[in-house]
């Protein structure tokens, strides 16, 4: 029996970005260095299969510093964390790696900034999200507004409407923040903006290639998980795109098959912290099942790369 055909669009760039691969080198030099147990708080990224992988070499993930030994390293993830967090190791005389994403310490060096220059900051992210847990835990509580929609600019409540700045998680829509950053300028048009957008690049990249590859698809799939910030706005940015259907999986098995009955193209793309072996597992998902075309739609270039942490580069 043939199969039918089918035109798979896959977007480039997609996947692992510098600071999701900067942030996995981390945990598996620490290991070398140091030998297992090494403890990671919370997910190093936003990926179970990263994190098994991890896992089954002697990274222990936890949520809090409480659940750490004090004779064991500990890697802070690639969102960030609170300035309470490596002062409490620094007491606890812990060994600590901090492998917050370079764009992420970014925004947590702008904020300081301004809040030295007497700026009370708004920062646009989503509530709960530990990139933004972390990033208004870099200044006193009070100090950092949270706004999560063009709603909430209308509603919040700040202590002089003379003396303001924005910083936003680097995971968001680029559309969405552009919405809620000019309603921000039209309530308080004093406030103070990024020196250079703190939206990361790869981030704006994936975006754009999702963008190009949208129309041209009956159905896209995006690589990635749950709690994943930048997938789940892949998803979201395919179906504003023209995409009639967007879905995100983690792997292959969740494929939905009955949802993709009947078409003939399909955009795969993955976000920044899913591994290119989801992605390939995924592609031979539909090459078992259809006569497969692939075609790259690439919008951009990327080679950037972080340096890992000194420490992890000396000897032992």
């Amino acid at each position: 029996m043939s199969r039918p055909p089918l035109t798979l669009y896959l977007a480039a760039p997609r996947g692992f970005c510098a600071g999701v691969d900067r942030a996995i080198k981390i945990v598996e030099m620490a290991l070398q260095k140091w030998g297992a147990p090494v403890f990671v708080r919370h997910e190093i990224v936003h990926n179970k299969f990263v994190v098994d992988d991890l896992r089954a070499k002697g990274a222990v993930f936890v949520e809090e510093l409480d659940d750490c030994p004090d004779d064991r390293p500990v890697i802070f993830s690639a969102h960030g964390v609170p300035k309470a967090v490596p002062a409490e190791a620094a007491r606890r005389e812990m060994v600590y790696v901090d492998a917050t994403c370079p764009l992420v310490s970014k925004v947590h060096i702008e904020a300081a900034r301004h809040h030295e220059n007497g700026l009370q900051m708004i920062m646009i992210g989503h509530a709960g999200h530990p990139e933004t847990v972390g990033t208004m835990g870099q200044l006193p509580e009070g100090e950092v507004l949270l706004v999560e929609t063009v709603e909430d600019v209308a509603q919040v409540a700040v202590r002089d409407p003379e003396r303001l700045a924005f910083v936003t998680q680097t995971t968001l829509s680029v559309d969405d923040t552009a919405d809620i950053v000019a309603a921000l300028q039209a309530r308080f048009p004093a406030i103070v903006g990024p020196h250079k957008e703190d939206i990361c690049y790869a981030t704006t990249n994936r975006q754009e290639a999702v963008k190009a590859m949208a129309p041209r698809c009956d159905a896209m799939l995006v690589v990635g998980a749950p709690n994943s910030s930048n997938s789940k706005r892949l998803v979201e940015v395919g179906k504003r795109a023209g995409c009639p259907y967007a879905q995100l999986v983690q792997r292959a098995g969740d494929i939905d098959w009955r949802a993709l009955e009947g078409i003939s193209s399909l955009g795969i793309t993955a976000g920044a912290s899913a591994p290119e072996v989801l992605i390939e597992e995924v592609i031979d998902a539909f090459r078992a099942r259809y006569d497969v075309t692939v075609e790259q739609v690439e919008t951009a270039q990327e080679n950037v790369e972080f340096k890992v942490p000194r420490v992890l580069r000396e000897p032992a």
